[in-house]
Parts: structure tokens; C-alpha cells; sequence
């Protein structure tokens, strides 16, 4: 046995597991749409994240996958309204139902904007012991007033994985975004456009990829030693 690995007095070896090359195949195989929701952060009448959105979901529907897109007008700002509110409800079920994400916001003061964290925010991180997001894919963008920044996609990946998602590579920053829309709203032909093509292209693969086999992908060996009652004790966000 190898001298790193014949004493571990600290480990409970009835939850620790090796991991296994054979567990990333999945047993079942879904054949249904890679089903994809979509939150924007602006209320704007003219709103360049979605408009930004509407293109990439249009993509995504080329692409093979069923598209959601979320209205966040009349969302209450969070802890202001009971969970049973319908526009909370909406979004919590768009939540559970969705395989993989995409977040786009505008950036605003440096930052994503209130909106979408609202959004975010209203997602719990556990129903019980299960998180919603938990294993589920996410794509990140943003649309820029000015020169091409990378704070709000930077800020929203840090949430993703807090969210415990699985948040692809690549992503979108579309610079002086009131040049790249047309009067219809539709995004003109540029560099960014067909870097939005290449994040939703790897998007659906990813989702493609990983929605089979995302319990197996983040199991972890600390909550398989904890009871249900204790993790839903320890990440219930009502208590903070």
C-alpha cells in the first residue's frame, strides 16, 4: 500500500468513494431538448441584455434546444414578498425545470445589475437537501455602455458556482451595445455576434454532456456523511 494512503485516521471509509471512469457514463441517456432558461437584467423598454438574450435564445432553438425566457418585470425585490408569490413561483419552477442557464446583464456602477441578482437571489439554495441549480449548466454575458468590460460576467460566475453550477468557459461581453442592435432589435453581423454563437454552441454541448451524470459529477464526499436533516440545516438561507 502506498505510504500516502495507508493512515487516514480523519476519514469516515464508509462515504469515501474513488472516483471511477465507468460512473461518467451515463446508464440512461435522455433524448429529450437540453431544456434552457434564460434571465436578463434590465427593465428598460429598449433593453440590450434582452435583446442580447432573445438572439442567443434564438440561437439556442437553431440549435436544437427548448428555450425559456423569464420576464423579471413585477419580480418583488427578495424577502419582500412570500415565496408564493405567482412571479416568484414562475421563476422557481423555470428553476427546477431548466437543465442549463443563461445569465446576461448589463453593466452598471462596474457591476451586474439588482435585477438579475433579484432573480438569483430568489432561487433557493436548497428545497430540503437538494439544491435546484445544483450539476445544472450556465453561460454568462454581458452588454457594455462603453469600452468591452468583464466585471458582470466576472461577478455572475462567482455566483454560479457558489449556485453550484457547472458554468461553461467561454462567455460574452458585447462592448457599446446600442451600436450592435438593428432598429428591429436584432443584433447586427460583428465579432461578438459569433462569439454569442460560440457560447451557446458550447452551451448545448456542455449540457449535452454533463445533464446525465450531473448527480455523480457533484456528489461530495462531506455531504454524503451528513444527514439530509443536517445539510438542509446548513445551507437553509431563511436562518441568515
Amino acid at each position: 500500500m502506498s505510504k500516502f494512503t495507508d493512515k487516514l485516521p480523519n476519514l469516515d471509509e464508509s462515504c469515501f468513494q474513488f472516483s471511477q471512469q465507468t460512473l461518467l457514463a451515463p446508464k440512461n441517456v435522455a433524448t429529450h431538448a437540453p431544456r434552457i432558461l434564460m434571465l436578463y437584467g434590465s427593465l428598460r423598454e429598449r433593453s440590450y441584455s434582452k435583446l442580447l438574450t432573445l438572439e442567443a435564445a434564438r440561437l439556442l432553438e437553431a440549435m436544437g434546444a427548448e428555450v425559456k425566457v423569464f420576464d423579471p418585470l413585477d419580480l418583488p425585490q427578495p424577502d419582500a414578498a412570500p415565496d408564493t408569490h405567482h412571479k416568484v413561483k414562475e421563476l422557481r419552477d423555470l428553476a427546477e425545470w431548466s437543465e442549463g442557464m443563461v445569465w446576461c446583464s448589463p453593466e452598471r456602477h462596474g457591476a451586474m445589475t439588482g435585477i438579475l441578482k433579484s432573480q438569483i437571489d430568489w432561487i433557493p439554495l436548497s428545497v430540503g437537501a437538494v439544491r435546484p441549480t445544483q450539476g445544472k449548466t450556465l453561460a454568462l454575458m454581458e452588454v457594455c455602455g462603453g469600452s468591452q468590460s468583464f466585471n458582470a460576467v466576472n461577478q455572475m460566475r462567482i455566483l454560479g458556482r457558489w449556485m453550484r453550477m457547472l458554468t461553461i468557459p467561454n462567455q460574452s461581453s458585447v462592448a457599446k451595445a446600442f451600436l450592435e442592435f438593428d432598429e428591429d432589435g436584432r443584433m447586427k453581423p460583428s465579432a461578438y455576434y459569433d462569439r454569442v454563437v460560440d457560447v451557446m454552441e458550447e452551451l448545448v454541448k456542455f449540457t449535452l454532456l454533463t445533464r446525465d451524470i450531473a448527480p455523480y459529477l457533484v456528489d461530495r464526499y462531506s455531504e454524503r456523511k451528513e444527514s439530509a436533516g443536517e445539510l438542509s440545516k446548513r445551507v437553509n438561507q431563511k436562518n441568515i
